[in-house]
């Protein structure tokens, strides 16, 4: 008896790791603009190592396998597949973590706020923000004080273009579940509405807090961010090296270290930080940002790979229950077929308004050729005060191409003065593009 209760007791542990160590380490955002639909992707999970959280996989089903009605076993293992997707951009776990959630439901039809939690998770990262709304206020309504679904719901609504109520809802949750992944919502919604002054000071404090690893890799690496968005690559470095400091494996500041040395001449070493990155998760911006570094350097042959995976996983996704358009549409405009870009981008918009849709939408239309419509939504996407220099670059081109010439000039300067290294590919055509208009930066 004594042994049937410890190993009961240990389940109970390693499903409450589940629920909150695993996915509470980290924000919904493991990149940041301009290639947060990967962030999307990644659904609110967190930056668990990979021996934990296959040990942990391995755990629970030698233990759902002697007690196949445990509901809530059920419930943390379809969010252990939700993670695995995250670290491995597998989504052929998504299918199995519904199967999970679903057994779950199944033996507990009611008050299963972990199971909800997971569906609400699940639905992010599958790209299904109303759902994983719904499911997050389904978890709430039985639990009111789960910090999985209060953080999922923040997502949810940052991801659905509902500002100023994904804000209400941050703030709720610091007052209901204080901690690093709300710091980190109440950071974005703030840099979102462009008071990126507040953001940076709720990072420090957030800095200020962290003590595991991971979520000082995380915060670091968000101030990193911040940095690189203002420009600041010399910031932006020492905050990426700090993060990989705590925390080697992490993969966002990989990435970020990656950029900085692009943008610092050494094409080689962020060549080496990609491919690895690449290697581990290779999601759609990451492989594209790679591809745009190969071509960027004139490795044509290497770049077309790079798009060739790319491209292939929007298949991948969309055969395992994700709604793939936005990448869709950020990739096909630049890189693939422009009708296919502007019908994944209007597909998108359809479902939702944020400004990161506004701007592919804008993107793919001024592609298409429909310039005048194209900036209707590139001031949409400008709307919340958000500062991004790849959003500007964008709307500069548009209306370059309306032959608003004094508009191009600003907003192609303010893009590089932003951040004069925010792509390889396309830094370089808004600086041609700025000295073609007789402006300077």
């Amino acid at each position: 008896m004594g042994h049937v209760l410890a190993r009961r007791l240990l389940m109970a542990g390693l499903i409450a790791a589940m629920i909150t160590g695993f996915t509470l380490a980290a924000t919904i955002r493991v990149e940041r603009p301009p290639r947060t639909s990967d962030a999307a992707f990644a659904a609110g999970a967190a930056e668990a190592p990979a021996a934990a959280l296959s040990g942990s996989l391995d755990r629970l089903q030698h233990h759902l396998r002697d007690q196949p009605r445990d509901a809530s076993g059920w419930a943390a293992l379809g969010l252990a597949y939700v993670e695995r997707a995250r670290l491995t951009a597998d989504p052929s776990y998504y299918p199995k973590a519904a199967d999970a959630l679903k057994t779950s439901m199944g033996l507990r039809p009611r008050d299963n706020d972990t199971a909800h939690t997971g569906l609400a998770a699940l639905a992010a990262a599958r790209h299904d923000f109303t759902t994983a709304l719904a499911e997050a206020d389904r978890a709430l309504a039985i639990n009111a004080y789960g910090a999985r679904a209060l953080a999922v719901r923040v997502d949810a609504l940052v991801e659905l273009g509902r500002y100023e109520d994904a804000r209400k809802a941050a703030e709720h949750a610091d007052a209901t579940a204080p901690g690093i992944p709300v710091f980190t919502r109440l950071a974005y919604v703030r840099e979102l509405q462009g008071r990126t002054g507040e953001a940076r000071r709720i990072l420090e404090l957030a800095a200020s807090s962290a003590t595991g690893k991971g979520d000082v890799a995380y915060v670091r690496t968000q101030l990193g961010e911040l940095a690189w968005n203002r420009g600041d690559t010399a910031a932006a470095g020492r905050e990426f090296a700090a993060a990989l400091q705590a925390d080697p494996a992490d993969l966002g500041a990989l990435d970020g270290r990656a950029r900085v040395r692009a943008a610092t001449g050494d094409l080689a070493g962020a060549t080496r930080d990609q491919q690895a990155l690449v290697g581990r998760s290779p999601l759609p911006g990451r492989l594209t940002w790679l591809g745009e570094l190969h071509e960027a350097a004139g490795r044509r042959d290497e770049a077309a790979k790079q798009y060739a995976v790319a491209s292939a996983w929007g298949a991948l996704a969309k055969a395992n229950g994700v709604t793939p358009d936005l990448e869709t549409a950020l990739f096909e405009t630049d890189h693939g077929d422009h009708a296919a870009a502007l019908r994944a981008a209007r597909a998108e918009w359809a479902r939702r308004h944020s400004v990161h849709v506004a701007d592919a939408l804008a993107w793919a239309l001024h592609a298409d050729g429909r310039d005048e419509e194209a900036l209707r939504y590139a001031k949409e996407a400008a709307a919340t005060g958000y500062r991004n220099a790849a959003f500007r670059y964008h709307r500069g081109m548009i209306e370059r191409s309306l032959g608003r010439r004094a508009d191009a000039r600003r907003d192609l300067a303010e893009a590089l003065r932003l951040n004069p290294h925010f792509s390889p590919l396309h830094a370089p055509r808004a600086r041609a593009a700025l000295a073609d208009l007789g402006g300077d930066e």
